[in-house]
């Protein structure tokens, strides 16, 4: 964690309503899909884009005499997020039934953990700036089982359901209404995928469905939040509306933009916010009312009968915290420090961690912030411009890291290295034997070198005496020996050699 470091908190969005200011607070219930080959009760699979209903196990269609059998690893995955979170692992914990009725809920009943979850409170550092984060706590996590889905468009009077996500394992983490902006809740959901996809528990897919999230919002005067921190009283807070199954960073952005001033038109109307779950229409850009806001009572909550009290083992936890990778925090704080590299910089090569995975393959024995500048700028740079990502770049590591070497060993010039760079790209090979065989090494022959600018001297004596009053044109020689030497010759030697002969 940060807890070392210093930072500021930033300041809650201010927006301006027709009679005063109003402020923004915001709680999320992420919901993430365990990685996992199978479900959380049954071994049917937990594979994308099948056949509909082409991944359901008995147990998971709520054939009559089917029980659930807890996945082991589902439960590990769980564990090991909520250590990512610095939270406390509750050793033991039990599911619940969550009864409602909808056509792609065969059971009739969500399997879930309401009262004792398997994950208590957390916390993440979610940043927002050189020096200014925000200290976002997270309530609990709980394992529960996600539902099917329903099918409207492919008949104009039916509709069809597909049950392959029925009983997919989820994580719901759900947290404090710590979070004061839109963008802060797109940070936020944004800082929990890199924390999972650093860990394996989740893919964090939000195209496909694989995280996604409701968001809790509501509005309140300046000054009443503080009074809520003090005493812990919802009551300093305003009635908050929920808009369900947020997949899109940008969207939860704009949705909560919306809804706010939506709330606040209503209470200076006179009006009163009706607790209720809302929909966002991206198309229109506005929320919707989808249903009124049920409480726990309104599920009809009972542990499940079919399933004992999950109980684990203090020596379990451990073993699974010691196998934990660096995380993005601990990954960028390392960079900054042993590598030289800048909070910026740091913070682009850990974004994802297959990108930080291949800076460190190319820096690996290397100057860092070279590696960096090349990773960054040309790698980066190129994978952005053709749509492709590090695991599709036709680039290794190796080969970058051995364009890298060949500057340093004075072999290429920088800009033989990007033409080289280009060769790798689109033909790919070898870098020392592409140098080899295409003759690009590095001329650094002083003689062959010291000839090139006696003759391009020679052969300019007007360029020699405005050099010779202005020593800033020094330059244009040395471009005119570079390009007389193909760009081979070392731009050290060449800068060296014209200062000299021209006094």
């Amino acid at each position: 964690m940060l807890d070392h470091l210093s930072f500021t908190a930033p300041e809650p969005k201010i927006i301006q309503g027709a009679k005063q200011d109003w402020e923004l607070v915001i709680g999320l219930e992420v919901h993430a899909q365990v990685s996992s080959k199978a479900k959380l009760f049954s071994g049917a699979s937990t594979g994308f884009g099948a056949e509909p209903n082409s991944h359901v196990a008995f147990v998971d269609a709520a054939m009559p005499g089917m029980l659930p059998v807890i996945n082991e690893f589902c439960v590990a995955q769980a564990v090991k997020t909520g250590l990512g979170l610095n939270a406390a692992i509750n050793l033991r914990s039990a599911f619940d039934r969550k009864n409602y009725f909808y056509p792609d809920l065969p059971q009739g009943y969500q399997i879930s953990q309401l009262y004792h979850p398997i994950v208590g409170e957390g916390e993440v550092i979610v940043d927002m700036g050189p020096g200014v984060a925000r200290r976002v706590r997270i309530e609990r996590i709980h394992l529960e089982q996600d539902a099917g889905k329903s099918i409207h468009d492919m008949d104009p009077n039916l509709s069809f359901v597909d049950l392959n996500r029925t009983g997919v394992a989820l994580m719901e983490i759900v947290s404090r209404p710590d979070i004061r902006g839109p963008e802060e809740a797109a940070a936020y959901v944004s800082k929990l995928r890199q924390i999972m996809r650093y860990l394996g528990t989740c893919d964090g897919n939000m195209q496909n469905g694989n995280l996604r999230a409701d968001v809790n919002v509501s509005v309140c005067a300046p000054g009443a939040y503080e009074r809520y921190q003090e005493t812990q009283d919802f009551r300093h807070l305003g009635t908050r509306c929920e808009i369900k199954n947020m997949n899109s960073l940008r969207f939860i952005q704009q949705a909560i933009d919306y809804e706010a001033r939506r709330q606040i038109a209503i209470i200076e109307d006179g009006g009163k916010i009706v607790q209720e779950t809302r929909l966002y229409d991206p198309d229109r850009g506005e929320t919707r009312s989808m249903r009124s806001k049920e409480e726990a009572h309104d599920y009809r909550y009972f542990p499940d009968p079919d399933l004992l009290p999950l109980e684990i083992e203090q020596a379990w936890v451990d073993q699974i915290g010691a196998s934990m990778p660096e995380l993005p925090d601990a990954k960028k704080a390392r960079f900054v420090k042993e590598l030289g590299l800048s909070e910026y910089d740091a913070g682009v090569l850990t974004a994802e961690v297959e990108n930080a995975d291949y800076f460190e393959a190319v820096a690996a024995g290397r100057d860092g912030k070279q590696a960096a500048n090349w990773v960054i700028n040309e790698l980066f740079g190129r994978l952005n411009k053709e749509g492709l990502t590090v695991e599709t770049s036709p680039v290794s590591a190796a080969q970058l890291g051995g364009v890298i070497d060949l500057i340093a060993s004075g072999d290429i010039s920088g800009k033989i290295a990007k033409d080289l760079f280009e060769i790798l790209w689109t033909e790919g090979g070898e870098p020392a034997a592409i140098v080899e065989a295409r003759g690009m090494k590095q001329v650094t022959d002083l003689g062959a070198i010291e000839a090139a600018v006696d003759k391009i001297i020679a052969e300019n004596p007007a360029q020699v005496e405005k050099a010779r009053q202005n020593p800033k044109l020094a330059g244009w020689f040395v471009g005119q020996v570079l390009k007389a030497t193909g760009g081979k010759a070392n731009p050290t030697a060449v800068n060296e050699l014209v200062s000299r002969k021209l006094g």
